[in-house]
């Protein structure tokens, strides 16, 4: 299983420019794990569990409101790891992960990874790396909530979603990406990420379909990202 594992791994960013010894250490702690769709991984307040990373389907990152009111944050695909954070800090889970459709997982436990950590603390600058990188994507995110407009937002997360944030060397032409999912990642209402798209979709540069986006002209869409 462990070849399996690696071989889906290394078309990850991360991953792929660990040192082999400690892609070996993080494969031989991993444990498999599967969800249904709709299943919980954790939720906000939980004990850290350890490193996760996607092998297949997506995971559902997201915050609720005492109101009732979710806020989607990330949907966190292959070949994506996540979960660092409480590594660090050691403090509980600040949002909540739920499976999209059915999902498959691999988990390096808490306890084992930071025993590893120990033994070979050179490593942690690896997992550093990893959660820097999330935290550039935050403040840009929120650069551009407060300087875009909503079309320019709307476009450069298309292509930052195709592109796996940094972490796939070949863009996806197509997003398996309902659009109030988008709206929500946005903030935006699902009506004007609705007319957003239709107006893309007539200009050529996306084709609509039930649940998924593809993009035709990553150049245009680019374009319209820098506004």
């Amino acid at each position: 299983m462990e070849k399996v594992w690696r071989e889906r791994l290394l078309s990850g960013q991360w991953f792929s420019h660990l040192p082999l010894s400690f892609q070996d250490s993080l494969l031989a702690a991993a444990r498999e794990r599967r969800l249904l769709a709709g299943q919980r991984l954790f939720q906000r307040g939980d004990a850290p569990c350890g490193l996760y990373a996607v092998l297949d389907g997506a995971i559902r990152i997201s915050a609720v409101s005492e109101q009732g009111k979710e806020a989607l944050l990330s949907l966190v695909e292959a070949p994506h790891w996540f979960g660092e954070i409480c590594l660090f800090d050691g403090q509980p889970r600040t949002h909540d992960a739920y499976a999209v459709g059915p999902c498959t997982l691999l988990n390096i436990p808490q306890a084992t990874l930071l025993r590893v950590l120990d033994e070979q603390p050179q490593y942690w600058r690896h997992l550093a790396l990893l959660m820097s990188h999330k935290l550039r994507l935050a403040f840009i995110n929120l650069e551009q909530l407060s300087l875009l407009p909503a079309p320019a937002r709307l476009a450069h997360r298309l292509l930052m979603i195709a592109e796996g944030y940094g972490e796939l060397d070949s863009p996806r032409r197509v997003l398996h990406l309902p659009q109030e999912q988008l709206a929500s990642m946005l903030s935006l209402s699902r009506q004007t990420t609705n007319q957003i798209l239709k107006d893309l979709q007539g200009q050529g540069i996306i084709g609509l379909g039930y649940g998924e986006i593809e993009i035709l002209d990553a150049e245009r869409l680019r374009a319209l990202a820098i506004i």
